[in-house]
């Protein structure tokens, strides 16, 4: 998992609550346990008309925002169905943090298991970074996860509060398969005193 220490980017405005993961995700589109190849397909139906074209009017069709890093949405982001797709497909995109007011609890852990920082903030807080964002891509939001804050384009810092347990994984880049191997020492001594006090058991793991 890729770490996040500080970012820097261009911020998408996505001035909508209640954005469930099969808007972020259409189910029609889960064909693959891969992490990749979500990103043309993410929010779909608002991206595209039914013949394939783009809706010039969506944000991501827009220039800068194809580019994004950062999504400011409202309440509630990330509710429905607990597919994982959801933060693969931001992800493969290219977005690394959404900022919203309140999060699904399932899209919230999937997240941060998958090294997306979805970082809660007062609506009024999410709507000036949206106007920031309206103001292109002279206009970068910073995402300093070191510090726990959010930079504004004119300097301004607000703080954000989130798990120190998530933290320390986020910028150290460990999934939960990073977090086991950090233990690879112990497990293996453990391993080595089990096959010591049941030799039958060595012997059956050499037979496999």
């Amino acid at each position: 998992m890729q770490a996040f220490t500080t970012l820097t980017g261009i911020a998408a405005p996505l001035p909508k609550a209640n954005v469930d993961t099969d808007q972020i995700i259409p189910a029609r589109f889960l064909k693959s346990i891969a992490r990749t190849g979500f990103g043309k397909n993410l929010f779909a139906n608002f991206r595209y008309n039914p013949d394939g074209s783009e809706q010039p009017d969506f944000v991501l069709n827009q220039e800068p925002y194809r580019k994004a890093e950062i999504l400011i949405a409202f309440e509630n982001f990330g509710c429905g169905s607990s597919r994982e797709h959801a933060p693969w497909a931001l992800l493969d995109f290219g977005i690394r943090c959404v900022i919203a007011p309140d999060f699904a609890d399932i899209f919230h852990n999937n997240s941060f298991k998958n090294g997306l920082l979805p970082i809660r903030l007062p609506r009024e807080i999410c709507e000036k970074l949206m106007e920031d964002a309206k103001l292109g891509g002279n206009a970068r939001i910073t995402v300093d996860l070191e510090r726990n804050v959010v930079v504004r384009p004119n300097g301004e810092e607000i703080s954000f509060s989130i798990d120190p347990f998530r933290r320390h994984c986020l910028l150290n880049g460990l999934d939960d398969i990073g977090q086991t191997m950090q233990h690879t020492t112990s497990i293996d001594s453990y391993e080595d005193k089990q096959r010591q006090a049941q030799p039958w058991l060595h012997a059956a793991e050499n037979r496999l």
